[in-house]
């Protein structure tokens, strides 16, 4: 019998390591397995430089072994096929329509390898019949089918693989994958709300900007000619004098503007993906006039749905903080939930940091709160997210009705100053072909 050195987790999350017995590696992970344990990378244990030169098995890496490399002849060089970057990409509708799949035939009886196999011959997406097909060798080889998702970040996220491993733990496997496909399902809806929501004033800013870029560009210069010669060196107005100016930055120094625009965007992302800068432009979304109470629900939704599906699929509260921080999408809510994890870890309830992080409205804490006195916290967060979709629903449909007249009044006033500028010198002009009549 070999000796194997294994690195596990137990089901608090808990790193183990030891040693065991067995015949080989697939038993070995059997008897780690019989332990209540979760093992996450296995390697035999040789004597001499043998030892040196055996390859750890990472589960979550991959799950399979490392095979050995096949010297490639001489003058020939060893190329790998990847897919480009466009076929790399696995859409959130693609996983929706894949993991539902997988639970509708895990539920009629399947067993989870057929089901792969099965959704393997019938898939389109290139990248996502590559990572089945892949999963599917890997739990033939004796890995979970978490520690086979694991293996591909890209595509499933720790949400993901979380919620798997509880299910497999909990025999619910069927189950969780429908809960998963529901939460993919609502949180897909809500993301299409937004964005169409979004779309709307996007549309109507770039058409009054193009609008005015016109007026300045090639309106007001002509008319600047005309004053110049009709005036006769007079001054102009302070209003038309202002508009005169602009219209001269952006004839005469229009790259320079769209350079600058160019630099700041990159300042913006530079700033975006540190920490300090993330937190405070996601303060500034959260507190944007019209669309910071739509971002905010939005959250509080996502917040409430993901940590209520993840309990309620059995990951330990602990753990399905963890997972909900990293996958808020918003640097304050992110910093927010990290204060409630840090409170419940050392024996607090969650309702009080809830309501200490001033994130959170008084709502949302006092349901958490009665939660946690009934022992019903994946439920009533469930009905959080649930008024809290209704609600982004009822902002959205205000936000299109409000934005519009707010957009015609913006246009309205921009465009209304500059013909007002235009005529208070032609005014002037008239008056004086009328006096010297």
């Amino acid at each position: 019998m070999a000796k194997f050195k294994y690195a596990a987790v137990d089901s608090k999350g808990k790193e183990v390591q030891g040693e065991v017995e067995a015949e080989s590696q697939a038993v070995a992970i059997a008897k780690i397995r019989e332990q209540h344990l979760y093992p996450t990378k296995i390697l035999p244990v040789t004597e001499g430089k043998k030892a040196d030169k055996a390859a750890p098995r990472a589960l979550f890496g991959g799950g399979r072994p490392a095979k050995a490399k096949a010297k490639a002849p001489s003058g020939m060089m060893k190329t790998e096929l990847r897919l480009p970057a466009f076929m790399s990409r696995v859409k959130p509708k693609q996983l929706m329509v894949f993991t539902r799949q997988l639970a509708t035939l895990i539920d009629a009886g399947l067993p989870l390898l057929r089901g792969l196999r099965l959704i393997v011959r019938q898939e389109k997406n290139p990248a996502l019949k590559k990572a089945t097909q892949e999963i599917a060798e890997t739990i033939e080889s004796g890995s979970t089918f978490a520690e086979a998702l694991a293996g591909h970040p890209k595509i499933f996220n720790k949400l993901y693989v979380n919620m798997v491993r509880a299910g497999e733990v909990g025999g619910v496997l069927d189950t969780v994958l429908l809960r998963l496909a529901e939460f993919m399902e609502k949180a897909q809806r809500i993301k299409s709300k937004v964005t169409g929501a979004m779309v709307y004033p996007i549309v109507v800013m770039v058409m009054a900007l193009g609008i005015l870029l016109f007026l300045m560009t090639f309106i007001v210069p002509k008319f600047a000619d005309i004053f110049k010669d009709m005036l006769e060196g007079q001054s102009l107005p302070a209003l038309t004098q202002a508009v005169m100016n602009v219209s001269n930055v952006l004839t005469k120094q229009l790259p320079y503007v769209f350079v600058g625009i160019v630099v700041l965007v990159i300042v913006i992302r530079i700033l975006a993906k540190t920490k300090i800068g993330r937190f405070v432009l996601d303060r500034f979304k959260l507190r944007m006039p019209l669309f910071g109470s739509l971002i905010s629900k939005t959250a509080i939704s996502r917040f409430a749905r993901t940590l209520g599906t993840l309990m309620s699929s059995g990951v330990p509260v602990l753990q399905a903080l963890s997972i909900v921080r990293e996958t808020s999408g918003n640097e304050v809510v992110a910093r927010a939930i990290q204060v409630v994890h840090d409170s419940v870890k050392e024996g607090e309830s969650m309702a009080m940091p809830l309501e200490s992080t001033k994130v959170f409205p008084p709502m949302v804490v006092g349901m958490v709160e009665v939660g946690e006195e009934t022992g019903k916290v994946p439920d009533m967060l469930t009905k959080i997210a649930d008024n809290y979709d209704d609600e982004v629903d009822a902002a959205v449909q205000g936000l299109t009705s409000v934005i519009e007249p707010v957009l015609i009044i913006f246009l309205a006033v921009v465009v209304g100053t500059i013909v007002i500028a235009l005529f208070l010198p032609l005014i002037a002009i008239i008056q004086k072909l009328g006096g010297g009549g």
